[in-house]
């Protein structure tokens, strides 16, 4: 045990009733406490909150601070996570639904505050698996609150709000843009008070009093529009709720946009929706922030004044909003309805790059929800969560590609799944060369799934009710076997020519440098998303059955080493714990003009690569499985036959792909090849980053209706507290195809990188959809750069196609050799120490355009 004179160490033979009482009553009398680890007893976490952190002197650790509630299975106890810790939050090794051990803490008093102070946790261990007790704890909220003594008139401690006083409310955890917390207020009754319409002013007449001495006259106007929230809390800025929301509002006269300000953004924000009738009072106008995004209303066809915006205030004056009962609007009002403009999925590619446009369609595919740093944010580091889904319409054979970012709706965002009716208003037309469009989501985007449809305006649009109609026609057994959640998933694909990014461009993957490529691994955040170019030579090949585990790094424990400022660094296994292989003389020969066409030459080499591998390598499990022998030979001897005279061609080539396959480096398990040169080069790497690569969460799953909520638990991101959900449902496994783990050696042969390539095998792959799938000879070269095998099997059209085995694609890898590529690489943290690494595609230098 460290010595040290402010710590006290827990002496055995304490009372085991409750491992935070005990603790509680220790810190009384120490300024510091230690726990060793016979007494450092599991805790559950049950909440982990979020909220802009106070300014301090010196250094500023991180922009946010945390409080985390734990419990013993007696107590509850809110307390503050110190800010050496925070980065187990930002890698999510800390998180609700598991088990972690203190193993010191204080207790710290507010100075400014009488009778107000709280726990904070300095070290602890951290669990890796769910809580084994918290299964057995019915209601934890029923649970009482640890409180010091003399403290137990603190509304801090026992209610919704931050252990840091001069913050008012939590922010969500993973994003700013949803709302947390019981501060928000939802569902209350609109007003059926009779309103004196006869004094009202339009919007029409707004501009001219503008910068003019007037007593505003009420308004009556109704939502046609309605943004996400923007919070724009920084340090120093005096205001308890710094959030904002804008509405485009309307009447008789025209549109004009609203904007909702800080307390009221609480009260009000999610009362009103699109299509709600407002009695407005005392409020302000001001100039319109021109820098904003605003939503495309041409289909209303009013006026729009936007020279000027409505400002609704709580103080200064305090603005008055009465929210009318839909049964209480008059038609002599002369409100105008609110309209769509729904499109079909037919036709979209004729629809104009970044138009808007309303959908709907059913989800066959839901993926998980990544994260992406916000780019010149001058405040806060703040982080956007987007998915992307997959829906039909029948209007055609090809889905809706929908990029889809929070609209601070988390209890739809966060629910979508396959099966279920999913409307998007004002999403973005995304036009991509080469590829399907896709449609991403604006500020003013709302989204809706089964469940929410119930009196949306929408509901009467004639596309929806035909939508509706064609849904009869589906079977639910159909459907579900088109249906996929989770997984790596990107679009669109890269483009096919490379060209070097400005320096402010956001468009394409950055061209990282190998160091910066390091960086990245170990600040990236949990399920933060990236897209960066590494250029180098690919050195090595190996064909990978399953994906990753924790266990098979061997770094998974019962639990992890104490951790504080410095520790849950990610450990790099050794640079040279891969399979060496001797004798690469033929690998120059691998590539030949018939593996780079499909025609009867290939097809006839294929078969006798077969052949070879099979009598050379005896490894009857790799393609007999699915090979129909006796239809291949009658196809051989029909080839035969018409090629008679290249017979001793085709026999020395036989004899090559023998000798070639006989340089793969082959096991009973391991199917793999390296270059000449990667024996010794990677005696000389600085660093080996290999961490990266596939793991269970990369594969998506097939939807189930008995397995919806934990699979929806998987997509989704870690919530912040925990519901025993989270501990009824068993994981269900995954069905890995394969992968080829790729290692990259950088250009000034310093650094080497582990990728994942993870080829789309099936048109039914969700990841198939919008890609080019143009023929190629299935070389290693040519699927790196497709990202598919040739040809994609079809189970809808019971296509009997046989793709190449992991060692007719490997024998081609001589190609590689000293070949100087650009590798698009994707990267998501999907916690812990988990790094998702994969090769979108792979350039050659002839396919980059250096201007």
């Amino acid at each position: 045990m460290e010595d040290n004179s402010s710590c006290s160490s827990v002496v055995t033979g304490l009372s085991p009733a409750s491992f935070l009482q005990r603790t509680l009553e220790r810190l009384s009398s120490v300024q510091c406490l230690k726990l060793n680890a016979e007494e450092a007893a599991p805790v559950a976490v049950v909440a982990l909150l979020r909220y802009l952190a106070e300014k301090t002197e010196g250094q500023q650790l991180d922009s946010y601070s945390y409080d985390v509630t734990v419990t013993d299975g007696v107590w509850r106890a809110k307390c503050f996570l110190h800010p050496s810790l925070n980065h187990l939050v930002h890698t999510n090794t800390l998180r609700t639904g598991t088990d972690v051990n203190i193993t010191q803490c204080s207790f710290v008093y507010n100075e400014r505050r009488l009778g107000h102070g709280y726990i904070c946790i300095e070290k602890l261990r951290c669990g890796v698996g769910r809580s084994a007790f918290l299964a057995r704890v019915k209601d934890v909220s029923s649970l009482p609150m640890l409180v010091k003594h003399g403290m137990e008139g603190s509304v801090v401690l026992l209610s919704d709000v931050p252990l840091q006083v001069s913050r008012k409310h939590y922010l969500s955890l993973w994003n700013n843009e949803d709302p947390e917390g019981d501060i928000w207020t939802s569902g209350s009754p609109s007003s059926d008070t009779v309103l004196d319409v006869s004094k009202i002013t339009l919007l029409c007449s707004l501009e001219s009093c503008f910068k003019k001495t007037w007593t505003p006259l009420p308004l009556l106007v109704r939502i046609l529009h309605k943004s996400r929230l923007r919070y724009y809390g920084k340090f120093g800025l005096k205001i308890d709720y710094p959030y904002q929301a804008y509405f485009e509002v309307a009447d008789q006269s025209g549109t004009m946009s609203l904007v909702l300000w800080n307390e009221l953004c609480p009260e009000f924000y999610q009362r009103l929706n699109v299509g709600t009738v407002l009695y407005i009072q005392n409020y302000t106008l001001k100039q319109s922030y021109s820098n904003r995004s605003h939503p495309q209303m041409d289909h209303h066809r009013m006026k729009t004044f936007n020279s000027v915006e409505i400002c609704l205030n709580p103080r200064n004056p305090a603005s008055v909003i009465t929210v009318v009962s839909p049964k209480s609007v008059l038609p002599q009002w002369g409100l105008p309805e609110v309209s769509y403009q729904f499109t079909n999925s037919s036709e979209l590619e004729n629809v104009s790059n970044n138009s808007a446009c309303d959908v709907i369609g059913l989800v066959t595919f839901v993926g998980r929800i990544e994260r992406v740093k916000s780019k010149g944010n001058t405040g806060p580091e703040k982080y956007w969560t987007y998915r992307w889904i997959h829906a039909v319409d029948g209007t055609s054979d090809r889905p809706f590609i929908l990029e889809v970012f929070s609209s601070s709706q988390p209890e739809v965002f966060s629910r979508i799944c396959p099966m279920t009716y999913l409307v998007c208003t004002q999403m973005r037309v995304c036009q991509v060369e080469g590829s399907l469009p896709y449609l991403t989501s604006s500020c003013e985007t709302e989204m809706f799934i089964t469940g929410y449809h119930k009196g949306q305006p929408y509901v009467s649009d004639p596309r929806v009710k035909s939508f509706i109609q064609w849904t009869k026609t589906l079977k639910d057994n159909v459907v579900l076997q088109k249906t996929a959640v989770g997984g790596y998933y990107c679009y669109p694909p890269p483009p096919q020519k490379f060209t070097q990014p400005m320096p402010d461009a956001s468009a394409q993957a950055p061209l990282v440098a190998a160091a910066d490529l390091k960086t990245e691994f170990e600040t990236m955040q949990y399920r933060e998303h990236k897209k960066v170019a590494f250029q180098g030579q690919i050195t090595a090949v190996r064909y990978m059955k399953e994906p990753k585990t924790t266990e098979s790094r061997g770094t998974q424990e019962k639990e992890l080493p104490d951790v504080s400022t410095d520790a849950c660094k990610q450990a790099v296994p050794d640079a040279h714990n891969h399979p060496s292989t001797a004798g690469q003389t033929l690998a120059a020969s691998l590539t030949s003009a018939s593996a780079e066409k499909i025609s009867a030459s290939g097809r006839k080499r294929r078969i006798q690569v077969r052949k070879a591998m099979e009598s050379s390598l005896n490894l009857n499990s790799v393609s007999a499985k699915r090979r129909q022998k006796d239809a291949e030979e009658g196809q051989e001897q029909e080839e035969e036959e018409e090629e008679e005279s290249d017979s001793e061609s085709e026999e020395a080539q036989d004899v090559e792909c023998r000798q070639l396959l006989q340089n793969l480096n082959q096991d009973s398990d391991v199917i793999s090849w390296e270059s000449s040169s990667w024996l010794k080069q990677q005696q000389e790497v600085s660093e080996h980053l290999c961490q990266g690569g596939l793991y269970l969460d990369s594969v998506s799953r097939r939807f189930t209706f008995d397995e919806k909520n934990v699979l929806l638990q998987q997509s989704n991101l870690q919530p912040t507290r925990w519901t025993p959900e989270q501990s009824s449902d068993t994981i269900p496994p995954v069905v890995c195809p394969g992968y080829y783990q790729v290692t990259i050696l950088g250009i000034n042969k310093q650094i080497a990188v582990d990728a994942a390539y993870f080829p789309v095998v099936s048109s039914d792959e969700p990841r198939a959809v919008g890609l080019s799938q143009d023929p190629h000879g299935n070389t290693i070269l040519s699927c790196l750069s497709s990202g598919f095998l040739c040809p994609l099997s079809d189970t809808a059209s019971h296509s009997e196609s046989t793709l190449p085995e992991p060692e007719e694609v490997l024998v081609t890898a001589g190609e590689l050799e000293d070949t100087h590529v650009v590798c698009i690489l994707d990267l998501c943290h999907l916690g812990g120490d988990e790094m998702e690494v994969v090769i979108s595609k792979v350039y050659r230098v002839t396919e980059v355009s250096l201007c």
